[in-house]
């Protein structure tokens, strides 16, 4: 048990902050396992010792991604009355995502237009992040009065944001994507 305890080490949190950082800024096929090395200040062979490829260390990346957004989530839900206010948390927190310093887009849209086979496990943990995010809106859109036929619209709404705010005017974004929810939840 000690090494499995061992596994879960400052280097490889650092390799796997390294990577969350240079992969979202640069994006994931630009960079050598290399860079992360040398972001992360370990060795080649502590590299290998957490993750056998780099397809390992995008995984674990996604994968950490996964837990902020569900923490971030949870945060909202504790916080929050009724569902309509849950949502109006996300569509907040996602505004000022879109309108953060840095913003690059969605990590998980990212990565799937750099790994195209769906059956990558790379694109696996797309999957289990967009399944999850998808199960807890439409839970919260039938909760606020939205038809569950209509729950994916909510992140229909989400993507269009995130892109928009990347490639378009992000405060023209977050404005656009508040105005969509509150008209579907009316």
């Amino acid at each position: 048990m000690a090494t499995a305890t061992k596994r879960r080490s400052a280097a490889r949190d650092r390799l796997v902050e390294a990577a969350a950082r240079i992969f979202y800024a640069e994006g994931v096929h630009a960079i050598g396992v290399d860079r992360v090395i040398e972001e992360a200040d370990v060795s080649r062979a502590t590299f290998y010792r957490h993750f056998p490829s780099k397809d390992e260390l995008v995984r674990a990346y996604l994968e950490a991604e996964d837990q902020a957004v569900r923490r971030r989530v949870a945060l909202a839900r504790s916080r929050a009355e009724d569902p309509r206010e849950l949502l109006e948390r996300l569509v907040s927190g996602l505004g000022d995502q879109i309108c953060g310093a840095g913003f690059r887009g969605c990590p998980f849209i990212n990565a799937a237009v750099e790994y195209p086979d769906p059956g990558h496990p790379v694109r696996q943990a797309v999957r289990v992040h967009r399944d999850w995010f998808a199960e807890v809106l439409a839970e919260l859109a039938v909760a606020a009065g939205i038809p569950a036929e209509l729950s994916g619209v909510l992140v229909f709404l989400r993507d269009g944001a995130m892109v928009g705010g990347y490639l378009d005017d992000p405060e023209a974004a977050r404005e656009e994507l508040k105005l969509s929810v509150r008209a579907l939840v009316r």
